[in-house]
């Protein structure tokens, strides 16, 4: 029996969605995918239908308040249903390592999480809620963006703390996963030695993280407790000495509060620039100070690969992915142009063209470009979660 799959990606300001149908033994095909963009400004909604063609916009808007209600409305007007959701939530902790269908005890241990992700997590809870208010019952599957690094080694989720701390969950944790799950899945249609092999993918959007592959599995990964950690993103520090922390908790008097929206809402390219968190933005602009804020972005974005390199004892391949990733030509070479050192050789033309292959035949190590698709990943877990395919954590 086929199976109508309702995907939902909730962030903070947009909400993006799709619908799948499929069963068992059969492909899930795409009926629909979109989002709705700028929420908390003037909502922009954009939808597909299942052959890529545009689909018209509803005559009335959504706003923040109702969109996951409209957005309903708006699958209801091209004649779809669902007869499950699956949701993207970002943080799992210790113990949730796979899809797992909500019930009221799950959705208190996830609440219980919300401190590690708080940018993300209440807004993947949200989205669960109201649906259990509007229609209790309905299947509803989360799928974690930290599973997937379930595979690191215990050394690698160590921070140099005491185990006491360790044993409580105060590791790393990895995030991204859901797109690097993808990439893994993929990999092997576009180069069989990187689906076999070492292989660093690098998801460079608003977030940004990078992670070592090791045949398709993680070893390591640039983010850690929180995805607050690693390179600079759009808004997000990234690393960070917690030196600064406490400095500015003590010396410049701060509260935890105020430390929070700094590194998380003004810091980054953002926080750099003083011109923008977008890199089309900071590309085009005039201000040093966006020119200071991509070089930092590509210069910290470089010295991780040196270290998920060591990790991983060697590479076959890097792979592109993400807003970033996937349509800026410009940042690509600049950060490939920096690994000449490996052996990487970027082909100028393919490069602005988007690939997927980007590097010259005699490059010692592939560079790729690959479209992620976290609603297929998550459409597929929530497939086999209802199906009892995979185990409940």
């Amino acid at each position: 029996m086929e199976r109508s799959i309702l995907v939902l990606n909730a962030g903070s300001s947009s909400l993006k969605f799709a619908v799948y149908q499929g069963s068992a033994v059969s492909p899930l095909r795409t009926r629909i995918r979109g989002q709705i963009a700028d929420l908390h400004g003037q909502p922009a909604y954009m939808a597909r239908d299942g052959s890529g063609a545009r689909l018209p916009a509803p005559t009335s808007a959504p706003t923040a308040g109702n969109a996951l209600e409209w957005l309903i409305d708006a699958v209801h007007t091209q004649g779809l249903d669902f007869d499950a959701v699956g949701h993207r939530v970002v943080h799992g902790g210790m113990h949730f390592a796979h899809p797992l269908i909500v019930d009221p005890v799950a959705f208190a241990d996830l609440e219980a999480l919300v401190p590690l992700a708080p940018l993300h997590q209440p807004h993947n809870l949200a989205a669960i809620q109201r649906l259990a208010d509007s229609r209790p019952g309905m299947p509803q599957v989360a799928c974690f963006d930290t599973a997937f690094h379930r595979s690191n080694a215990d050394l690698v989720q160590r921070y140099a703390i005491p185990d006491a701390l360790h044993q409580a969950g105060i590791r790393r944790y990895g995030f991204h996963g859901l797109s690097y799950a993808y990439i893994a899945a993929v990999l092997g249609e576009h180069d069989a030695c990187a689906a076999s092999g070492k292989t660093i993918v690098l998801h460079l959007g608003n977030g940004a993280s990078l992670c070592a592959l090791d045949a398709g599995v993680s070893i390591a990964s640039s983010m850690g407790f929180s995805a607050l950690d690693g390179v600079p993103m759009a808004t997000r520090s990234g690393s960070i000495d917690p030196g600064v922390i406490l400095h500015l908790l003590a010396q410049r008097g701060m509260d935890a509060a105020a430390v929070e929206s700094l590194l998380y809402r003004g810091s980054g390219l953002l926080g750099v620039s003083g011109v923008s968190g977008d890199m089309r933005t900071l590309g085009a602009s005039s201000e040093p100070l966006a020119r200071t804020a991509i070089d930092l972005f590509v210069y910290r974005i470089v010295r991780e690969i040196g270290s998920l390199v060591a990790a991983l004892g060697g590479l076959d391949a890097l792979v592109f992915t993400a807003g970033i990733g996937e349509n800026d030509a410009a940042v690509r070479a600049q950060i490939l142009d920096a690994l000449g050192w490996l052996g990487v050789r970027i082909d100028a033309s393919a490069n602005t063209a988007h690939g997927p292959r980007i590097s010259t035949p005699d490059s010692r190590v592939a560079a790729l470009v690959i479209p992620t698709d976290e609603e297929a990943v998550i459409a597929r877990q929530t497939q086999a979660a209802l199906d009892g395919r995979v185990h409940s954590t």
